[in-house]
C-alpha cells in the first residue's frame, strides 16, 4: 500500500514528521512530500516555482525516518497531491495523509485550508485521503479561551501532542477503504495526550470556523487585517463543540457537489 504524506505546514513541520513516522510503523510503503515552505491558506491552488521550466524539487532526510524518502517541493499542496498522483514521486500512492496541521481545520472554513485542499485533490485523482490537523488553540486549555489568536503560540511545538493525532490517524487505515468515492476524511483532534481524549465522534461542520479574519486598519494605499477567535456560539454535535469538550472529531467531507435547483433559465429560441 502506496501512502503519500503532505501537509501545508512545510517539509520541517513536526507533526509531518510524526504522521509519517506513525504511518510507516503500520508497515505502509510511505512517501513524503510537502511544500518547501509554509503554505496555510492555499485551499486547492495550483501554485508552484519554476527554474528553467522545471519545479525545485529537494530531497530531505527526516529525523526518526529512516528509509523514508521525503522531498520539499516548491508548490502548493494540492500541487503536490496532484503530480504525486501523475507518478512524480514513484507509483502513484493508493492514500493520501494530509498533515498534521497546526491547528484545526474545522467548520465551513475547511474551504480555505491546504491541509484539506491536498486531501480534496487526492481524492479527485485516484487517491483515498484524509486530512488530520491537531486542536492548539482549545485543546481544554482556559488560556487559549481568553488568549485568542495569540494563544496559538503558547505552546513549543515539541510540547505539543501529535503522537496523538498521528496514531488516531493511524487507526483510521481501515476506514478509507469503504469510502464513497471523492470523499475525505476530515479529522481533528485535541492537544491532549492520547489517554486524555476522550473518544472519537462522527462531527457535522460547524457553520463558521474556528477563527476568522478582521480588518484592523484602513489606510491610505493599504488594508491591515488580523486573526481573531470566532465569537460564533458553538453548536451541539459539531466539529467546533466536540473539540472543546476533547473529543477527536472525524467528518466526512467531499469537495465540489452539484445542486438539483430550478432555475428560470431558458435554451435557444
Amino acid at each position: 500500500m502506496r501512502v503519500l504524506v503532505t501537509n501545508d505546514d512545510g517539509i520541517d513541520a513536526p507533526g509531518l514528521r510524526a504522521l509519517a513516522r506513525a504511518l510507516a510503523d503500520t508497515g505502509a510503503d510511505v512517501v513524503v512530500a510537502a511544500p518547501s515552505q509554509e503554505a496555510s491558506g492555499m485551499s486547492a491552488a495550483m501554485t508552484a516555482v519554476e527554474e528553467d521550466g522545471r519545479i525545485v524539487v529537494v530531497a530531505h532526510t527526516l529525523d526518526g525516518l529512516d528509509g523514508v524518502e521525503a522531498y520539499g517541493v516548491a508548490g502548493s499542496p494540492a500541487f503536490i497531491a496532484l503530480i504525486s498522483a501523475r507518478g512524480a514521486f514513484g507509483p502513484a500512492p493508493d492514500l493520501v495523509f494530509s498533515g498534521i496541521n497546526r491547528g484545526a481545520n474545522a467548520g465551513l472554513a475547511v474551504l480555505h485550508s491546504g491541509t484539506v485542499g491536498a486531501a480534496f485533490t487526492a481524492s479527485d485523482n485516484g487517491s483515498r485521503a484524509l486530512a488530520v490537523s491537531l486542536d492548539v488553540l482549545t485543546a481544554g486549555s482556559a488560556s487559549a479561551a481568553s488568549g485568542g489568536a495569540a494563544a496559538l503560540h503558547l505552546a513549543a511545538d515539541e510540547q505539543r501532542h501529535w503522537w496523538s493525532a498521528a496514531a488516531i490517524a493511524a487507526d483510521l487505515l481501515p476506514a478509507l477503504a469503504d469510502l464513497p468515492e471523492g470523499a475525505v476524511l476530515n479529522l481533528n483532534v485535541p492537544d491532549l495526550p492520547r489517554d486524555k481524549i476522550k473518544g472519537v465522534r462522527r462531527a457535522r461542520l460547524a457553520r463558521f470556523g474556528q477563527v476568522q479574519m478582521a480588518v484592523a486598519e484602513v489606510g491610505h494605499g493599504y488594508v491591515r487585517t488580523t486573526i481573531e477567535e470566532s465569537g460564533a456560539r458553538r453548536e451541539e454535535g459539531t466539529d467546533l463543540a466536540l473539540l472543546a469538550e476533547g473529543y477527536a472529531t472525524v467528518t466526512v467531507v467531499r469537495a465540489v457537489s452539484e445542486l438539483d435547483v430550478d432555475l428560470p433559465v431558458a435554451g435557444p429560441a
